[in-house]
């Protein structure tokens, strides 16, 4: 990736890095106004990976334990180093949602 880059209106970066003063958050109104398009009400962003079920049974199973998402808008989330696989146990529709899309 190249250098991070940024400007009041557009930031790029590493997740990891721009989050490691912040607990692992990358966007919300905790984070100070002069960081830019970082500091938003408008949402709250943190590294990881969030699993939201739409319909279905889906389970997934985590480095440190397993959950079977049941009830529609059941989640699971989880942040870097957690090893995961999933399976759909009936057809499922989920909302998966990545951040970063790669470490490298």
């Amino acid at each position: 990736m190249p250098d991070a880059a940024m400007s009041a209106r557009w930031r790029s970066g590493n997740a990891a890095d721009d989050g490691n003063n912040t607990r692992g958050w990358l966007l919300g109104h905790f984070i100070d106004p002069a960081e830019g398009v970082l500091s938003t009400r408008d949402v709250e962003v943190k590294w990881g990976v969030l699993v939201l079920l739409v319909q279905g049974i889906f389970r997934i199973s985590l480095t440190e334990g397993s959950i079977a998402l049941r009830r529609q808008g059941d989640y699971a989330l989880w942040g870097p180093g957690i090893g995961h696989s999933w399976e759909a146990v009936t057809d499922s529709v989920v909302v998966t949602v990545r951040w970063p899309s790669s470490l490298s």
